[in-house]
Protein backbone atom coordinates (compact mmCIF):
# COMPACT_ATOMS: atom_id res chain seq x y z
CA UNK A 1 0.00 0.00 0.00
CA UNK A 2 3.14 2.45 0.79
CA UNK A 3 2.71 2.37 -3.68
CA UNK A 4 -0.56 3.79 -3.39
CA UNK A 5 1.32 7.48 -1.88
CA UNK A 6 1.83 8.34 -5.12
CA UNK A 7 -1.82 8.11 -6.42
CA UNK A 8 -3.32 11.09 -5.87
CA UNK A 9 -0.01 12.84 -7.11
CA UNK A 10 -0.58 10.74 -9.89
CA UNK A 11 -4.06 12.08 -10.54
CA UNK A 12 -3.59 15.68 -10.46
CA UNK A 13 -1.13 15.36 -12.71
CA UNK A 14 -3.05 13.76 -15.25
CA UNK A 15 -6.18 15.31 -14.91
CA UNK A 16 -4.59 19.34 -14.64
CA UNK A 17 -0.83 19.14 -16.29
CA UNK A 18 -1.69 16.88 -19.59
CA UNK A 19 -4.82 19.39 -20.65
CA UNK A 20 -2.98 22.53 -19.65
CA UNK A 21 -0.48 21.23 -21.89
CA UNK A 22 -2.71 20.65 -24.74
CA UNK A 23 -3.84 24.48 -24.10
CA UNK A 24 -0.71 25.82 -24.61
CA UNK A 25 0.76 24.52 -27.41
CA UNK A 26 -1.77 26.74 -29.76
CA UNK A 27 0.08 29.42 -27.91
CA UNK A 28 3.53 28.11 -28.63
CA UNK A 29 2.90 27.47 -32.17
CA UNK A 30 1.64 31.29 -32.86
CA UNK A 31 4.65 32.93 -31.04
CA UNK A 32 7.18 30.54 -33.32
CA UNK A 33 4.97 31.71 -36.14
CA UNK A 34 5.94 35.20 -34.79
CA UNK A 35 9.65 34.97 -34.15
CA UNK A 36 9.44 35.05 -30.76
CA UNK A 37 10.20 31.21 -29.71
CA UNK A 38 11.95 28.59 -31.96
CA UNK A 39 9.91 25.77 -31.00
CA UNK A 40 5.98 25.57 -29.96
CA UNK A 41 7.28 23.41 -26.61
CA UNK A 42 9.72 26.46 -25.60
CA UNK A 43 6.66 27.82 -23.94
CA UNK A 44 6.96 25.29 -21.32
CA UNK A 45 9.88 27.15 -20.29
CA UNK A 46 8.43 30.08 -19.69
CA UNK A 47 6.52 31.49 -16.45
CA UNK A 48 2.86 32.52 -17.76
CA UNK A 49 4.16 36.29 -17.06
CA UNK A 50 6.89 35.75 -19.58
CA UNK A 51 4.55 33.57 -21.96
CA UNK A 52 2.26 36.98 -21.72
CA UNK A 53 5.43 39.44 -22.41
CA UNK A 54 6.23 37.24 -25.82
CA UNK A 55 2.79 37.16 -26.72
CA UNK A 56 3.32 40.95 -26.57
CA UNK A 57 6.11 41.28 -29.15
CA UNK A 58 9.03 40.22 -26.80
CA UNK A 59 12.00 37.53 -28.26
CA UNK A 60 12.45 35.04 -25.45
CA UNK A 61 14.48 32.72 -27.44
CA UNK A 62 17.75 33.22 -26.01
CA UNK A 63 16.28 32.65 -22.35
CA UNK A 64 14.22 29.75 -23.39
CA UNK A 65 17.86 28.40 -24.83
CA UNK A 66 19.71 29.05 -21.23
CA UNK A 67 16.79 27.26 -19.31
CA UNK A 68 16.97 24.16 -22.13
CA UNK A 69 20.19 24.05 -21.43
CA UNK A 70 20.08 23.65 -17.99
CA UNK A 71 17.14 21.20 -18.70
CA UNK A 72 19.41 18.98 -20.44
CA UNK A 73 22.43 19.08 -17.84
CA UNK A 74 19.78 18.11 -15.29
CA UNK A 75 18.43 15.05 -16.90
CA UNK A 76 22.07 13.91 -17.33
CA UNK A 77 22.72 13.71 -13.80
CA UNK A 78 22.95 9.55 -12.91
CA UNK A 79 22.19 10.77 -9.60
CA UNK A 80 19.37 12.89 -7.46
CA UNK A 81 21.87 15.04 -5.40
CA UNK A 82 21.55 15.26 -1.54
CA UNK A 83 23.11 18.89 -1.21
CA UNK A 84 23.62 21.45 -3.70
CA UNK A 85 25.28 24.68 -3.94
CA UNK A 86 23.75 27.79 -4.37
CA UNK A 87 25.59 27.73 -8.75
CA UNK A 88 23.88 24.13 -8.42
CA UNK A 89 26.75 22.10 -8.29
CA UNK A 90 26.31 18.75 -6.45
CA UNK A 91 28.42 19.30 -3.35
CA UNK A 92 28.92 15.53 -2.73
CA UNK A 93 30.67 15.17 -6.40
CA UNK A 94 32.44 18.21 -6.07
CA UNK A 95 34.51 15.89 -2.91
CA UNK A 96 33.91 12.47 -3.93
CA UNK A 97 37.77 12.18 -4.70
CA UNK A 98 39.26 10.68 -1.47
CA UNK A 99 42.80 10.18 -1.82
CA UNK A 100 43.27 7.58 -5.00
CA UNK A 101 40.18 7.14 -4.70
CA UNK A 102 36.05 7.87 -4.57
CA UNK A 103 33.63 8.30 -1.72
CA UNK A 104 30.07 7.55 -0.99
CA UNK A 105 27.57 6.00 1.31
CA UNK A 106 28.69 2.95 3.05
CA UNK A 107 25.73 0.62 2.33
CA UNK A 108 26.59 -2.71 3.41
CA UNK A 109 29.75 -3.91 5.33
CA UNK A 110 32.98 -5.51 4.62
CA UNK A 111 36.35 -4.95 2.57
CA UNK A 112 37.28 -6.66 -0.48
CA UNK A 113 39.68 -6.17 -3.70
CA UNK A 114 39.03 -7.30 -6.72
CA UNK A 115 38.53 -6.97 -10.71
CA UNK A 116 35.64 -4.04 -11.43
CA UNK A 117 33.28 -4.51 -14.23
CA UNK A 118 31.13 -1.12 -15.11
CA UNK A 119 28.00 -2.40 -15.97
CA UNK A 120 25.41 -0.04 -17.30
CA UNK A 121 22.86 -2.18 -18.08
CA UNK A 122 21.48 -5.76 -16.77
CA UNK A 123 20.25 -6.93 -19.95
CA UNK A 124 22.95 -9.55 -21.34
CA UNK A 125 25.33 -8.49 -18.95
CA UNK A 126 27.64 -11.32 -17.45
CA UNK A 127 29.76 -11.07 -14.50
CA UNK A 128 32.57 -13.33 -13.59
CA UNK A 129 33.07 -14.57 -9.66
CA UNK A 130 33.96 -11.93 -7.24
CA UNK A 131 34.17 -9.14 -10.08
CA UNK A 132 33.27 -5.72 -7.85
CA UNK A 133 29.98 -4.94 -9.93
CA UNK A 134 29.86 -0.97 -11.12
CA UNK A 135 26.41 0.31 -11.81
CA UNK A 136 24.65 3.69 -12.61
CA UNK A 137 21.39 1.93 -10.00
CA UNK A 138 19.90 -1.61 -9.75
CA UNK A 139 16.54 -2.86 -9.63
CA UNK A 140 15.45 -6.51 -9.14
CA UNK A 141 16.37 -6.96 -12.74
CA UNK A 142 19.79 -6.88 -11.41
CA UNK A 143 19.44 -9.26 -8.95
CA UNK A 144 21.18 -12.42 -10.84
CA UNK A 145 24.49 -10.20 -10.92
CA UNK A 146 24.52 -10.43 -7.11
CA UNK A 147 25.10 -13.95 -6.89
CA UNK A 148 28.76 -13.83 -8.43
CA UNK A 149 29.19 -10.28 -7.57
CA UNK A 150 32.56 -9.72 -5.06
CA UNK A 151 31.08 -6.12 -4.23
CA UNK A 152 28.64 -3.22 -5.45
CA UNK A 153 29.58 0.09 -6.34
CA UNK A 154 26.59 2.56 -7.37
CA UNK A 155 26.06 6.13 -8.40
CA UNK A 156 22.65 6.42 -7.24
CA UNK A 157 20.34 5.06 -3.98
CA UNK A 158 20.68 5.05 -0.56
CA UNK A 159 21.25 2.73 2.67
CA UNK A 160 17.80 1.47 1.94
CA UNK A 161 17.73 1.44 -2.05
CA UNK A 162 17.45 -1.84 -4.01
CA UNK A 163 21.01 -2.64 -4.57
CA UNK A 164 22.29 -1.54 -0.91
CA UNK A 165 19.01 -3.97 0.32
CA UNK A 166 20.42 -6.85 -1.83
CA UNK A 167 23.98 -6.30 -1.13
CA UNK A 168 23.30 -7.07 2.77
CA UNK A 169 21.43 -9.70 1.85
CA UNK A 170 24.17 -11.63 -0.07
CA UNK A 171 26.70 -9.96 2.34
CA UNK A 172 28.80 -8.46 0.08
CA UNK A 173 30.30 -4.82 0.54
CA UNK A 174 28.68 -2.04 -1.11
CA UNK A 175 29.24 1.57 -1.49
CA UNK A 176 26.28 3.68 -3.27
CA UNK A 177 25.70 7.43 -4.03
CA UNK A 178 29.45 7.24 -5.69
CA UNK A 179 29.03 10.36 -7.95
CA UNK A 180 30.74 9.49 -11.71
CA UNK A 181 31.54 5.96 -10.53
CA UNK A 182 30.94 4.52 -14.11
CA UNK A 183 33.26 6.93 -15.57
CA UNK A 184 36.25 6.86 -13.26
CA UNK A 185 36.12 3.44 -13.06
CA UNK A 186 37.06 1.15 -16.04
CA UNK A 187 36.61 -2.34 -16.24
CA UNK A 188 39.34 -4.85 -15.47
CA UNK A 189 40.66 -1.92 -12.81
CA UNK A 190 41.50 -3.24 -9.83
CA UNK A 191 39.39 -1.70 -6.96
CA UNK A 192 39.11 -1.97 -3.02
CA UNK A 193 35.25 -1.49 -1.91
CA UNK A 194 35.38 -0.78 2.31
CA UNK A 195 31.37 -1.13 2.08
CA UNK A 196 31.82 0.37 6.35
CA UNK A 197 33.79 3.48 5.33
CA UNK A 198 32.09 4.29 2.25
CA UNK A 199 35.22 4.19 0.53
CA UNK A 200 36.45 3.14 -3.57
CA UNK A 201 39.87 2.67 -3.39
CA UNK A 202 40.98 2.99 -7.33
CA UNK A 203 44.18 1.19 -8.14
CA UNK A 204 46.40 1.33 -11.71
CA UNK A 205 43.59 0.28 -14.48
CA UNK A 206 44.51 -1.50 -18.00
CA UNK A 207 45.20 1.72 -19.47
CA UNK A 208 47.61 3.08 -17.09
CA UNK A 209 49.42 -0.09 -16.37
CA UNK A 210 53.47 -0.48 -17.60
CA UNK A 211 54.17 -2.38 -20.55
CA UNK A 212 56.03 -5.60 -20.16
CA UNK A 213 59.61 -5.38 -20.40
CA UNK A 214 60.05 -7.07 -23.74
CA UNK A 215 64.08 -7.87 -22.85
CA UNK A 216 63.71 -11.13 -20.91
CA UNK A 217 62.05 -12.88 -24.41
CA UNK A 218 65.44 -12.36 -26.27
CA UNK A 219 67.37 -14.43 -23.88
CA UNK A 220 69.11 -17.48 -25.10
CA UNK A 221 68.76 -16.01 -28.84
CA UNK A 222 71.54 -16.40 -30.69
CA UNK A 223 74.28 -13.44 -30.44
CA UNK A 224 74.27 -10.89 -33.30
CA UNK A 225 77.93 -10.79 -34.84
CA UNK A 226 80.27 -7.56 -34.69
CA UNK A 227 80.02 -5.54 -37.47
CA UNK A 228 83.26 -6.75 -39.43
CA UNK A 229 85.10 -3.47 -40.39
CA UNK A 230 85.66 -3.19 -43.84
CA UNK A 231 89.19 -3.75 -45.02
CA UNK A 232 89.21 -1.69 -48.20
CA UNK A 233 88.36 1.32 -46.05
CA UNK A 234 91.88 1.09 -44.21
Amino acid sequence: LIGDREAPKFHIIRLLATPSRELLKPVGRDLVARGRLSDEDDIFFLTLPEARRAAGGEDLRELVAARRATYDRERARRRIPRLLLSDGTDAEAALVSVGEGLRGSPASPGVISGSARVIRSPAGARLEPGEILVAPSTDPGWTPLFLTAGALVMEMGGMMSHGAVVAREYGIPAVVGVAGATDQITTGQRVTVDGSAGTVVLEVGPKEEAQPDLAPATKGASPQPEPRANLADG
